[in-house]
């Protein structure tokens, strides 16, 4: 891998452990221990991925229009100050409002570094994307592993934790990215679908609406195990630690999976391949949590959920930035994100309702029959460019 992918990749790292000291815990911190209903800290956590929506679509812009490398200090500096101000205070109130700052400079953020990886390593393709998907959920393992238990100990650690690692990464971004445009600048590159010459702005937007409307399927109900699911395993007498080892399984299976993967996806090159596979493992993963009484069985469902998620998470940024036209890539990046973050914004806040007004097990064969969907938009996403490239070479 070039260079910057690795600086990319380390400092993501960083980054994704600090935020994961905190946010497999939200939900637990505000029902359990500030004594919230679940939809409300559903409503407070939808804010949260409100500004992140806000903050992708922004960051995205900002990379394409500006520059790549103020674009990222801004978000860092923005996230880490409120980390720092939730290390000293975090009742309610202030709670609600650093997680609502906290989400839009991750926002800003994490386009800038999708966008980067796509434009320093086109070549690469979705391996460019991979590297980033795998050092998030390195930082995941890690922070979710040391997390539950510092939690158990007391909550103010965990505050500190994530304050001091959000500032070792804007360190980084401070040194380390300084030449971050001339980078971009250097590898400014047209995509697959643009070098054929054959797709118009508005083919390639609409395409990417509707791979979009998968991926908000998935990201919403796989919302369910940071907010429903995660409170669900207190009820009913699962450890705080082992709820946070569940995270720990997941970001290590990734890690650690990724010579098999690799295997894999050597032979099954397509990326809508991948979603359709993945889909169906994500399905059965919902399955096997709908019956889940004990630790065994949900690690057993989160083992089946993160080899989906695996398959699915790459491909759909990848596919993206094989979709945006030049000088377009930020922007595609920063959608896809967005979406991602609408269906983290919605899932709790939605899921938690219909636990608060029916059950778990109705909010569970709900999400069964959504999840079909991803199948559907990933047939028809890219009809209407197969179309136009036809008529063109017709013409």
């Amino acid at each position: 891998m070039p260079r910057y992918i690795w600086l990319l990749a380390i400092a993501t790292t960083i980054s994704v452990t600090g935020g994961s000291f905190l946010w497999p815990l939200n939900t637990i911190y505000m029902h359990n221990e500030l004594g919230k209903s679940l939809a409300f800290a559903g409503f407070i956590l939808a804010f949260n991925q409100g500004a992140n929506i806000i903050g992708n679509l922004v960051g995205g812009v900002l990379f394409d229009k500006f520059s790549a490398y103020k674009t990222i200090l801004l978000g860092t500096i923005l996230s880490t100050g409120a980390a720092v101000v939730l290390s000293f205070n975090h009742d309610i109130w202030t709670y609600s409002i650093c997680l609502l700052i906290i989400g839009l400079g991750s926002g800003i953020t994490w386009p800038v570094m999708f966008a980067m990886a796509g434009s320093v390593w086109p070549e690469g393709g979705r391996r460019a994307f991979n590297a980033i998907y795998v050092a998030q959920n390195l930082g995941v393992a890690l922070g979710a592993t040391i997390g539950g238990y510092v939690a158990s100990i007391s909550f103010d650690y965990i505050f500190i934790a994530n304050a001091s690692l959000f500032f070792v990464f804007t360190m980084i971004v401070i040194f380390a990215f300084r030449g971050m445009d001339e980078e971009k600048n250097r590898h400014m590159h047209t995509t697959v679908l643009e070098q054929r010459g054959k797709i118009k702005d508005k083919s390639a937007f609409t395409a990417l609406l509707i791979l979009s409307g998968g991926f908000f399927v998935t990201w919403f109900a796989y919302s369910q195990w940071q907010s429903t699911i995660a409170s669900y395993t207190q009820d009913i007498g699962v450890p705080l630690e082992q709820y946070s080892a569940l995270w720990a399984i997941n970001g290590f299976l990734i890690v650690l999976g990724q010579p098999l993967l690799k295997l894999f996806t050597d032979k099954v090159t397509s990326p809508k391949k991948h979603i359709y596979i993945g889909a169906t493992i994500f399905i059965f993963s919902f399955v096997i949590a709908t019956y889940a009484e004990a630790f065994t069985m949900f690690a057993t469902a989160m083992v089946i959920l993160t080899i989906a998620e695996m398959l699915i998470w790459p491909a759909i940024p990848t596919l993206a930035n094989e979709l945006a036209p030049q000088g377009r890539a930020g922007f595609y990046q920063g959608f896809i994100n967005s979406v991602a973050a609408a269906g983290r914004m919605l899932g709790p806040f939605l899921g938690g309702l219909v636990v608060d007004l029916f059950n778990i097990e109705v909010l569970f064969y709900g999400l069964l029959v959504i999840l079909f969907i991803p199948f559907l938009t990933t047939k028809l996403y890219d009809r209407g460019i197969h179309s136009e490239q036809i008529s063109e070479k017709q013409a």
